[in-house]
């Protein structure tokens, strides 16, 4: 007797890692999505223990299979489907020049420093 299983796109959409099925299809089939380091069309099956590594909007991605769904679920029924081992993102760099607090609204001179600065 075969493990309990489910498509790949359909777990996918339930653990919430894509907004759609059809978004989830879309990134198996562009090779976004790969199953214990093997790239996964669609309608591959995932089972219990599996290591899904996906590129999704929110980044690189790489989780562990803790339970089956095949259904859309809430947002905290959808984080126990998976242990997420990704590295955490790069820090965001800040796109204003920081200024001193308290020393006003820039001048036009200030403005046109910081848009030779910037390149423009």
């Amino acid at each position: 007797m075969q493990p309990p299983s489910v498509r790949i796109d359909r777990w996918l959409s339930a653990a919430r890692i894509f907004k759609s099925r059809t978004a989830a299809q879309e990134a198996c089939a562009a090779g976004h999505v790969a199953v214990n380091g093997v790239s996964a069309r669609s309608s591959h099956a995932v089972v219990v223990g599996d290591e899904v590594t996906a590129r999704s909007p929110r980044g690189d991605l790489i989780l562990e299979v803790l339970a089956l769904a095949d259904k859309r679920l809430s947002a905290a029924k959808a984080r126990e489907l998976y242990a997420d081992h990704s590295p955490p993102p790069p820090p965001k760099e800040e796109l204003v020049a920081p200024r001193e607090r308290g020393s006003g609204r820039p001048t036009k001179a200030d403005r046109r420093a910081l848009d030779r600065l910037r390149g423009g």
